[in-house]
């Protein structure tokens, strides 16, 4: 595998059985994310978009293929192992913010960074830093409660990048804000990601904010399609 290529997806297969029919959600997809690259999966619901994530992010496993993340084939590994990977290598970011609500918005963005064993003083001014990047900074001691929608997938944003991932997935991040507020957390995040080198692979029905990225995809029949917005 090319040095630049921090995910790769190779002949993945996965399938749901309801009753006695069995249904292809992924047949034979193939799909390469490369360092500092952005790319947009758009595709209606329902055609395996989230669970295309979630086999990319080592969430759920194939039923065949090969998932490489930095390097790392994670098909035989552990569920140790792919934790690790996963803490370390991969960013999470959803549609709802699942931020945890007793805790304010910096302790949100420390509590990786103090699982994966940072000093609490460090994650404390990492969290800060990414809240400012974010321009979410004056709100760093409210709870999710206290923050508007924006304001809370902001904070989601600044969670997932928190351990400096090799890659981001989001699924549908801005799909329950207004549209001027989902432009305004789209920027923040394509600036984070381009000032970092992250690569992304964000799911969106928004065409609009998919034709700002490197390039897009979708699901046809199970395979993933590059495709021009």
């Amino acid at each position: 595998m090319a040095n630049d290529v921090v995910l790769s997806l190779a002949g993945i297969d996965r399938h749901y059985g309801q009753g006695e029919t069995v249904l292809s959600i992924l047949k034979g997809a193939d799909f390469t994310l490369k360092t500092g690259e952005t790319v947009a999966l758009v595709a209606p619901s329902g055609t395996g978009k989230s669970t295309l994530l979630h086999i990319a992010g080592l969430l759920e496993h194939p039923d065949a293929g090969e998932v490489t993340v930095g390097g790392i084939a994670c098909h035989d590994l552990g569920d140790e192992q792919r934790t690790t990977i996963r803490r370390n290598s991969v960013g999470f970011v959803y549609q709802f913010h699942h931020l945890l609500p007793e805790f304010t918005a910096l302790e949100n963005v420390m509590m990786p960074q103090l699982i994966a064993g940072l000093p609490h003083a460090e994650a404390k001014e990492r969290g800060k830093q990414l809240l400012d990047y974010m321009r979410i900074g004056p709100r760093a001691e409210h709870r999710p409660a206290e923050l508007s929608g924006g304001e809370q997938q902001r904070v989601a944003i600044a969670r997932a990048v928190a351990n400096a991932p090799l890659v981001l997935l989001a699924d549908e991040p801005t799909g329950n804000l207004d549209p001027e507020t989902a432009s305004y957390v789209f920027s923040a995040l394509e600036a984070l990601v381009r000032q970092s080198g992250l690569s992304a692979m964000i799911a969106t029905h928004n065409h609009e904010i998919a034709r700002r990225m490197d390039r897009c995809v979708t699901l046809v029949d199970g395979k993933i399609v590059e495709f021009h917005p």
